[in-house]
Parts: structure tokens; C-alpha cells; sequence
């Protein structure tokens, strides 16, 4: 496993295992099959509905629990000082921990702000270990960096082969701020499983084009948090520090990139409405 030190140093694994739309009653066994197979960073998310199954595989599991980076995800319904305190202390309940790694405000609406002086607090306290943000440009994570105490030690963002974040990682890497990548893979968009450029430079090492976007990231200083039900497929997705592309390669994969968003815009009016509009059932 490769790290990466926060800016507050904290220890974060570079490569991490994501729980988003994984149902709640199936969480434990899918979590215990990446402990088995040596993830020891998980992320969820108050949104996701599936923090107390995370909670329950860390317990069952016999591993201490200092051996783990587990992140969590403010909503927008509970942002806001007072309903964001509450909401974090109620994630901790149902992950039955004492404490996060890192706790991140899942998008960049609603009052954020005091969403944020409610995450310094509880950082100050010891209940979180580092705190950050989540799908926030450039310019709000600016703004936010410019006028509170805590710079953000991550910002999770779209990254994959088709949305590199380039600029936007210059931007983070200027402010000390670790990127992050949800959807490494881009769910399969454009058909990157079979992408000819990944499946090309994956042959010369005997890896998929799923292991060839990983390294590709990895490299770059990205860390990423891949999502899969299929053990063998968790397995393939951790066994990417055994290979390393060379100049050229990396730079093939940079021609792969995209201007656009392979999902959704935060400053488009429709996506805002739907997002501000949207109700998430968080698990009990």
C-alpha cells in the first residue's frame, strides 16, 4: 500500500474502498470481503444509508480499529452549525465509533459554512481526525479556504481517465488540499473497461484496464476509492503497487482527457435543484 500524509499528517492509504449504492443489508459481507482481501480505508456517507453496516464489518472483522481510515459524508439537509453537530455525533452512533478519520461535506450547498465551524469544533475535540469536502471547485474551496481557520486536508471530486481534474489539482496541491477521485472508472462511461489505450498499455504488464486507470491515478498523486460487489474484481483493483507506467504511458492516458463532466455539472440551475431537493434516507 502506497500513503499519503494529509496536511495535517495524517497517514491516508492512497487507495481506499467506496460503499455508494451498496444496500445496507448487504454492507457487513461486502466490507468483510475487502478487509479480507487488505482495503483498510472505507468511505460512506450519511447519504448513502449504509454507515452502520461499514460500523458492524469494522467490529467483526478482530482488526483494531486504529488499523483503519474510515470517511463519512455531511448531507445537504444537515447543513447548518447546530444540525450539522448533531449529525455527525448520530453518524458516529451508527458507526459505533468513537471517532472518523475524515469527515467531508458531501456537496458544496446549503449553509456549508456552519456546517464547516461544526466540523472544526468536533476536529478540535478529537472526534475527527481530518476534515475536508466533497465535490467542492475550485472557487468555493477558495472561498472556504480564504475564510475560515482549518484549510480542508481533502477534496473528493469526479476524477477518472475522461475527467482528469488537472487544473483543479494544481488549484488543491497550491492550498495543501489532497485530491480525492469518486468514480475512478467513470462507472464504465465511454466504455473504459475496454478503453483501447488502457487495454494496450495494460497487456505490456499483464493488467486490466481497470488496474491501468488506478495506477494512472495513484501516480499522479490522486487518491481513489474504486467500488465493487465481486471479490475477485477487489482483489484485481488492489493488486496495482506491483507495476509502475512509465512517461510515455502517463502521457497517453493524459490524451484520454475530457473538458466535460461524464456525469453532472454543480453549476448547472437543473442539477442544483435536483440535488437541494433531494431526500436521502439515512440508515437508524
Amino acid at each position: 500500500m502506497e500513503y499519503t500524509l494529509l496536511n495535517n499528517g495524517i497517514k491516508m492509504p492512497m487507495l481506499g474502498f467506496g460503499v455508494f449504492q451498496i444496500p445496507k443489508e448487504d454492507t457487513e459481507r461486502i466490507v468483510l470481503d475487502a478487509i479480507d482481501v487488505g482495503y483498510r480505508l472505507f468511505d460512506t456517507a450519511q447519504g448513502y444509508g449504509n454507515e452502520s453496516g461499514l460500523g458492524s464489518a469494522i467490529k467483526k472483522s478482530g482488526i483494531p480499529r486504529e488499523d483503519f481510515f474510515i470517511t463519512t459524508k455531511i448531507w445537504i439537509s444537515e447543513a447548518g452549525y447546530e444540525k450539522a453537530k448533531v449529525s455527525i455525533l448520530k453518524s458516529l452512533e451508527r458507526l459505533g465509533m468513537d471517532y472518523v478519520d475524515l469527515l467531508l461535506i458531501h456537496q458544496p450547498f446549503g449553509d456549508y459554512y456552519g456546517t464547516y465551524r461544526a466540523m472544526e469544533e468536533l476536529y478540535k475535540e478529537g472526534k475527527l481526525k481530518a476534515i475536508g469536502v466533497s465535490n467542492f471547485y475550485s472557487d468555493r474551496l477558495i472561498d472556504l479556504i480564504k475564510f475560515n481557520e482549518i484549510v480542508p486536508m481533502v477534496n473528493q471530486v469526479e476524477t477518472h481517465p475522461y475527467h482528469q481534474q488537472i487544473k483543479a489539482q494544481e488549484i488543491m496541491k497550491k492550498y495543501g488540499v489532497q485530491i480525492q477521485a469518486w468514480a475512478p472508472f467513470a462507472e464504465g462511461k465511454n466504455n473504459l473497461f475496454n478503453d483501447e489505450t488502457l487495454v494496450r498499455i495494460g497487456l505490456k504488464y499483464n493488467k486490466t484496464a481497470a488496474q491501468v486507470t488506478l495506477r494512472y491515478l495513484i501516480q499522479r498523486g490522486i487518491s481513489v476509492i474504486p467500488k465493487t460487489v465481486n471479490k475477485d474484481r477487489m482483489r484485481q483493483n488492489f493488486e496495482v503497487f506491483d507495476f509502475e507506467l512509465n512517461e510515455e504511458e502517463m502521457n497517453e492516458i493524459l490524451q484520454l482527457d475530457l473538458p466535460q463532466s461524464q456525469f453532472f455539472s454543480h453549476q448547472d440551475p437543473e442539477t442544483v435543484e435536483r440535488l437541494t431537493s433531494l431526500v436521502r434516507k439515512f440508515d437508524e
